[in-house]
């Protein structure tokens, strides 16, 4: 994922927008070892809706978050051993993730070190969890890293959850546009 500011600004900068954030964002716990993240938001759609947007990445993931500056080179294939990928203009490509559970309508879990992380020494999984809510959809999205971060995973994470939550609202906000009454 690129980053337009030195790294250190970075995190700074998510540090500061994550403590903005709503009451429904959290970085539940972080060690110089490990982090998790948990955000959730409920969206006016069936959870198989929802479901179905996940694997349509590319239309909602923000470009500035991507290798390629397109989020359109984004892919997401919905089911076990499923990639989460991107085309770069020279022909190579990313793995951001790899699913490791597809359960349609419930549950998207992934494995994999997304961004900057994926020069570090860590392993991660991120679900989404989708449950009938009466407005609609519950999404719940958590991302668990551990393992070796250069200069600590507690540091990089405020910006990590900034990143993420902006992923889960671009994800809502493509939702409520697409739903059909």
């Amino acid at each position: 994922m690129r980053f337009t500011a030195p790294f250190g600004l970075a995190m700074i900068g998510g540090a500061a927008l994550a403590a903005a954030a709503p009451a429904d964002a959290e970085v539940v716990s972080a060690s110089a070892g490990a982090f998790e993240i948990s955000r959730s938001v409920t969206v006016p759609v069936t959870p198989d809706a929802a479901y179905g947007a996940l694997g349509h990445v590319g239309r909602w993931w923000s470009s500035a978050h991507s290798y390629s500056g397109n989020a359109a080179n984004m892919t997401l294939d919905l089911h076990a051993g499923g990639c989460f990928c991107e085309k770069l203009a020279d022909g190579g490509s990313i793995e951001h993730m790899r699913v490791i559970a597809a359960r349609p309508g419930r549950l998207l879990r992934l494995s994999g070190a997304l961004g900057p992380l994926q020069a570090e020494a860590v392993a991660g999984v991120m679900s989404w969890t989708l449950a009938a809510d009466p407005a609609g959809v519950r999404i719940v999205q958590t991302y668990s890293v551990s393992g070796h971060v250069r200069g600590g995973a507690d540091k990089i994470a405020p910006a990590v959850d900034q990143v993420m939550g902006e992923q889960l609202q671009r994800l809502a906000d493509y939702l409520r546009a697409t739903r059909t009454p």
